[in-house]
């Protein structure tokens, strides 16, 4: 194939007019003056050329600059808007309840009366059975039984919550952070009459058949108490934050159940603090993160400003 085209560039002269034509070789620049004639003094020199050619592609990166700037600002604020609208959409999704079978409903409604005395077990689901007139056979119809029992006190407490928060009576005048503290603390109340079973109830969470929906349950329920609480991220933030509130709620419940003192009264202690911490800690983060924002615009700024000056100069 090279002896071919060796062949027509070298024989064939009008085909290698055309290839000089189509790809033309700018001139060769000889910057010594022993070269120079009066025939080239009317011509830019060499210098001038290289110098304007240097400035106007100085332009186009400075506009460059400008140009993506802009088009990131406006992709950003589309994607926020976006990732917004798809979280409150998914969030109102989450709160609708959850629907059970009425005989079904009424039978582990029924159960949570007998947990005291029986525990999170079968037992308690067939004397609850029995109670509502219901054949205790109905209690094949839970493939995971006692988890199932677990489950639903799960979902009746979230929807309480809400229905508490959707009043927002005891909200109204809060910070933030007594907001986390209040909504966490109400929430573990209702653990209360329960407080005794309640280390079953956490081991029947923790098998492995039954882990999912436990964590799906319990981060619904942070996100839940994030959102009354006045928080609207939707960044890497949302993630963080869920994740830290979790751990205080797993901490405080777990913590609650070693509580001897009055009324819970440590415990409540120890959930304000670590709630404390959690806000003093995002304070330190976001003086930091606005410092290295303050840090990056003003080296942005000053790299343009350089361009824009280097520019003029020539």
């Amino acid at each position: 194939m090279y002896r071919v085209v060796a062949k027509r560039l070298l024989l064939l002269p009008s085909y290698g007019n055309n290839v000089c034509r189509r790809f033309a070789f700018p001139p060769a620049i000889i910057n010594s003056s022993r070269f120079s004639t009066n025939a080239n003094a009317s011509h830019q020199s060499p210098n001038q050329h290289q110098q304007q050619q240097l400035q106007a592609e100085n332009l186009v990166f400075a506009e460059t600059l400008d140009s993506e700037s802009a088009s990131a600002s406006v992709a950003a604020a589309a994607a926020e808007e976006a990732r917004r609208h798809e979280g409150q959409s998914s969030r109102e999704e989450r709160r609708r309840r959850v629907e059970y079978q009425d005989d079904q409903a009424l039978v582990l409604q029924a159960a949570l009366r007998h947990v005291v005395s029986l525990g999170w077990t079968e037992a308690a689901m067939i004397k609850g059975a029995k109670e509502v007139g219901v054949s205790p056979s109905i209690i094949g119809a839970f493939p995971r039984k006692e988890a199932a029992l677990v489950e639903f006190f799960m979902d009746d407490c979230l929807q309480r919550l809400i229905d508490k928060i959707d009043l927002g009576d005891e909200l109204r005048n809060l910070m933030p952070s007594q907001r986390l503290s209040k909504l966490v603390k109400i929430r573990l109340e209702m653990q209360v009459p329960y407080i005794s079973k309640w280390a079953q109830a956490l081991s029947i969470q923790s098998q492995p058949m039954n882990v999912p929906i436990s964590f799906k349950q319990r981060a619904m329920l942070v996100d839940e108490i994030w959102h009354a609480a006045g928080d609207q991220a939707s960044d890497i933030d949302w993630y963080v934050k869920r994740t830290i509130l979790g751990g205080i709620y797993s901490a405080s419940e777990v913590y609650m159940l070693t509580d001897n003192s009055p009324d819970f009264h440590d415990t409540w202690t120890f959930l304000e603090r670590r709630v404390k911490d959690v806000f003093d800690l995002e304070k330190t983060v976001l003086e930091a993160k606005y410092l290295a924002e303050a840090v990056g615009a003003g080296m942005g700024s000053s790299l343009q400003g350089f361009m824009k000056r280097g520019v003029k100069s020539y």
